[in-house]
């Protein structure tokens, strides 16, 4: 089986995606990149500083990652667009992850707006992988609009809770021919393995390893567990009984 993953065009590393935020310093977030493997890195555009030699985030990323731009702060489409063409013209790359956020309590994406600003860049030749709900029918639109992937949320971004929405997920892997990315929500190993094991095509994670009290460690731990699901899935597991099944014969052995 073909294992690589293609998104608009370009073959992606790994599997396991990783976000900028939330480290204590950028030599903690630069060894937990590098001990990830990670391929595709999220920025937030305020924290880039092109100006500043020693703090620029941008410094502080491995070479050859491909940095992706994420729209935190837009609360609507249109914020959501400036932000992507001021981080392009800043020399940011075309990669764009839309979050369009105007809910300050459980910091849920706006679908409608993702998808208004998800036709916009696409059309200005951004690669975009939008931020959303895991709906079918929203899918659906976000492809039409010209998304490159499509980025479900597992539970409530930094709640570290896991597959909340596993049937929804599991509904966008089987109907969906675009990447799906599981993207926040994610606390621990399991649940990125869990993720790849319904079909993902990868999984987007910050807080669970930049609040770790060893995020390298927990990085590795992550890609490891990300590559573990997809072979399970690979695999071809078998299927889940009510009753049991002896992998072993139990009689006639003593006759």
């Amino acid at each position: 089986m073909d294992n690589k993953l293609i998104i608009a065009g370009h073959e992606i590393k790994s599997r396991f995606m990783l976000g900028t935020g939330k480290f204590s310093s950028n030599e903690m977030m630069k060894a937990s990149l590098e001990s990830s493997g990670a391929h595709i890195v999220t920025v937030a555009l305020r924290r880039v500083d092109i100006k500043s030699n020693s703090e620029n985030i941008l410094k502080f990323i491995p070479e050859g990652c491909i940095i992706m731009t994420n729209t935190s702060g837009a609360r609507n489409a249109d914020e959501a667009v400036r932000i992507a063409r001021l981080a392009r013209a800043m020399g940011c790359s075309e990669w764009i992850k839309i979050e369009v956020i105007n809910d300050n309590k459980y910091l849920l994406p706006d679908n409608l707006e993702t998808i208004r600003a998800t036709e916009i860049l696409a059309k200005e030749g951004f690669i975009v992988m939008p931020y959303c709900n895991p709906d079918l029918y929203d899918s659906r639109r976000l492809k039409n609009a010209g998304a490159a992937s499509i980025m479900p949320l597992g539970a409530p971004i930094g709640t570290n809770k896991g597959l909340k929405t596993k049937e929804l997920i599991k509904i966008l892997v089987e109907e969906m021919d675009l990447p799906i990315v599981v993207d926040a929500g994610i606390g621990r190993p399991s649940h990125a393995a869990e993720a790849m094991e319904l079909g993902a095509s990868a999984v987007l994670v910050n807080t669970a390893v930049a609040i770790a009290e060893n995020p390298a460690l927990m990085a590795e731990a992550f890609a490891l567990a990300v590559k573990a699901g997809r072979n399970a899935y690979n695999s071809g597991p078998g299927a889940i009984r009510d009753i049991a099944d002896a992998s072993s014969p139990l009689t006639g052995f003593l006759r």
